[in-house]
């Protein structure tokens, strides 16, 4: 099989990422999870492609990160080097995917080498950020030449910019390497970035979302490090916006973004609150859910826990493939009409799945219901772990 990293993005993190509580906070999670450095696996199944994944896989997607320009480009941004611009509008987010995975195999397997080139890839990434804590190489890297999709402001094109879904992966990323190592030097970044959104979306400031949700995972975790509740408070206001204030802009029929016409895209059709069926982009929705999971559980709110509770339904009762798979369409990566699973034909996206693993993990924690563990169970051996090939560099 080709060698694909796309893939790798995804699956570098899956098997050894957990919900970890690391300041006390004023609601959490009725069940409160074993650290997953706090345990060793032993098995002839997971042990073997758990050191495939830390021994060959993370350093393949470092590699390709290197290879394919995505650590250039933020080098460029902070002007340690010249050139242009290479790749789309969401490729920060693959440096930081990786470096999620590298710093978790950092908490349970010390690596002096990789921790000096995690640190010396933070260094670069520092120098990308812009004063007030923006960061977004495509536009501070190319700012006479917007990358397509971007728009020519900051914020402009939320619905298709990446903008806020990258910080969020940076986030996590950032939460990672701290509590794997205890070092601010990423952290310090992610909360200079989170601050300057603060300051910048809420009410009386800008009304506006992300058209990929991530951010609000993302936020949740530098919540839980900091203990700052103005950022469990964006989360929610990100999420409260959608179906709200949202303007799309209209691109032409047959435009590579006219799918973003359509609100049910990027689940911004309806409020959250108000939404009973599983629509659109597929691994937008898993985030989605997750993050309402997280709001839920750390605000206490009802109303979001009723709605994930309908939404979950929905997912396992009309969209989901035996295997646990997500996705009935290739175009736009979307899900179906309820009880639309074609056999030969669905998409089932690898990353969907990885959604569906952390979602259904949110609301085990939350309802103490098995159930949930067993969805996410069918979906980890069926449709998450098979997009890796043994050898841990073909996808």
């Amino acid at each position: 099989m080709k060698k694909s990293f796309g893939f790798v993005i995804c699956i570098s993190v899956v098997i050894m990422t957990g919900i970890a509580c690391q300041k006390e906070v004023k609601r959490d999670y009725p069940v409160k999870p074993v650290e997953f450095n706090k345990v060793k696996v032993m098995d002839d199944f997971w042990l073997p492609r758990i050191k495939t994944n830390q021994k060959v896989t993370i350093p393949f997607a470092m590699q390709q990160n290197e290879e394919t320009g995505r650590v250039d480009n933020f080098a460029i941004a902070g002007g340690l080097i010249e050139g242009k611009y290479k790749g789309e509008r969401y490729n920060d987010t693959d440096v930081y995917k990786v470096m999620e995975g590298a710093s978790y195999t950092l908490a349970t397997d010390p690596d002096p080498e990789l921790e000096k080139s995690l640190d010396k890839l933070i260094s670069v990434i520092a120098a990308a950020q812009e004063e007030d804590g923006y960061l977004f190489t495509p536009r501070t890297a190319a700012p006479k030449k917007p990358v397509i999709g971007i728009g020519e402001e900051r914020w402009s094109n939320l619905a298709v910019s990446h903008e806020l879904y990258n910080v969020g992966h940076m986030y996590e990323a950032a939460v990672a390497y701290f509590l794997a190592t205890g070092k601010r030097n990423f952290l310090d970044i992610a909360i200079k970035n989170a601050d300057l959104l603060v300051r910048m979306f809420g009410p009386d400031k800008l009304k506006a979302t992300s058209g990929h949700q991530e951010v609000e995972i993302g936020l949740v975790k530098l919540y839980r490090v900091t203990g700052d509740e103005d950022y469990l408070k964006l989360a929610k206001y990100f999420l409260d916006q959608r179906g709200k204030d949202l303007e799309l802009k209209i691109y032409p029929e047959g435009h590579r973004f006219s799918i973003y016409n359509e609100p049910t895209q990027i689940q911004a059709h309806k409020p959250v609150l108000e939404q009973k069926e599983a629509v659109g982009h597929a691994v937008r929705a898993m985030y989605m859910y997750a993050g309402m999971a997280d709001v839920a559980a750390l605000t206490g709110s009802e109303e979001y826990i009723q709605a994930i509770n309908r939404l979950w339904k929905n997912v396992v009762d009309k969209k989901m493939a035996v295997t646990g798979g997500l996705g009935a369409h290739h175009d736009r990566e979307r899900f179906g009409e309820n009880y639309e699973l074609p056999n030969l034909t669905s998409y089932n996206e690898t990353c969907a799945a990885i959604g569906s693993v952390m979602w259904n993990l949110r609301l085990f924690l939350l309802h103490k219901d098995a159930k949930y563990i067993d969805i996410l169970e069918r979906t980890l051996y069926n449709a998450v772990i098979v997009g890796v090939s043994l050898e841990g560099d073909t996808f």
